[in-house]
């Protein structure tokens, strides 16, 4: 019989304040009501609840692959929860009902999604990359090559494609695909504006635009619209190659040739779902990487994640000299941006 140690329940616990915080009622209360009310006793729950290791948002994110698997069915067209999600009002008794009897009538089809960690590919996360590459212009005028790890669909390696607004300038793109809004406090970064002439990135289940735009649809939160204008604005320029595969392997195999300009390596709540192995490996290779940097071929990486307070702070390290960098805090989803430019 699977017991209950409470690591679930706590894990919805924390999912539903930080939707909250992030401006999502309907998956704050969806979140809640899981904690409070799910037991084990059916193969979803069960799977669920005898899941291995840390399953909050900050390792595995359970509370957010049933989320994104729910979402499917209901984007789906399964009417059961069509007629219990926004834009429809229902109580909690009425909405729990309905997504219970879908989670045990719908089992098959729910299964093989919670295999996946969630891939949002938000967008706004590109608030951080856009001012990190504004600040790295300052000091560099030369082109970029970029890199993510954890690149989902890719929407990210396109941030030189999209514009934001600060209180004292527009970063980024002239003509812009999108426009970020982000509430912005700090200085703002005085570089010119990037110019990209190699982007490519690295995931185990790379998001297809061709045929699977649904899967990052599925994890846009019901109630919130504009993070899905915002992705389909970035989906219809989206041309970055992202690759299947391990993100160490890729990433030795990429650093071990010449590159252009200066190669920016990046990766926005991502890290957290690499194993230790891949993050270790990933991690002597950039180093051995900045070690062979110079000033003509200058190595920058930045690290974009969660530090289970709330946000992520926005943490840099360049070499050639191997110089650490705070360069500011962003919530998760990119909405507001505390941006210092400091050493560490």
């Amino acid at each position: 019989m699977i017991e209950d140690d409470g690591r679930l329940r706590t894990a919805f616990e924390m999912q539903s304040k930080a939707c909250h915080a992030l401006g999502s009622p309907f998956m704050g209360r969806l979140m809640s009501l899981f904690a409070e009310r799910y037991q084990p006793g059916t193969p979803i729950a069960d799977r669920l609840f005898a899941w291995p290791g840390v399953v909050h948002y900050g390792a595995a994110s359970l509370p957010l692959r049933l989320a994104g698997a729910l979402h499917t069915l209901k984007r789906r067209g399964n009417p059961t929860l069509e007629a219990v999600y926004p834009p429809h009002e229902v109580d909690d008794d009425t909405l729990w009902t309905a997504v219970t009897s879908v989670l045990v009538d719908h089992a098959g089809e729910i299964d093989p999604i919670l295999d996946s960690s969630p891939q949002t590919n938000e967008v706004r996360r590109s608030t951080a990359l856009l001012a990190a590459a504004h600040w790295l212009t300052g000091r560099y005028d030369m082109p970029f090559t970029l890199s993510e790890l954890g690149a989902s669909a890719g929407l990210n390696l396109m941030f030189d494609r999209f514009a934001m607004e600060t209180p004292a300038r527009q970063l980024g793109a002239s003509d812009p695909a999108l426009v970020l809004t982000p509430e912005w406090t700090g200085d703002v970064p005085d570089g010119p504006a990037p110019r990209v002439v190699e982007r490519r990135g690295v995931d185990l289940r790379p998001v297809d635009l061709e045929t699977e735009t649904w899967r990052l649809l599925a994890y846009l939160w019901p109630d919130q619209h504009d993070r899905l204008a915002r992705t389909e604005a970035a989906i219809a320029i989206a041309e970055g190659i992202v690759d299947q595969g391990d993100a160490a392997d890729w990433i030795e195999d990429r650093l071990s040739r010449p590159w252009r300009g200066i190669h920016m390596i990046y990766h926005t709540i991502a890290w957290q779902y690499f194993p230790d192995e891949t993050q270790a490996r990933a991690t002597a290779a950039i180093e051995a990487a900045g070690a062979r940097a110079t000033d003509e071929a200058p190595l920058f990486w930045l690290s974009v994640e969660n530090d289970g307070d709330g946000g992520a702070p926005i943490v840099a390290r360049l070499w050639p000299g191997d110089s650490h960098y705070m360069l500011g805090r962003m919530d998760a989803h990119g909405r507001k941006i505390t941006w210092t430019g400091s050493p560490l």
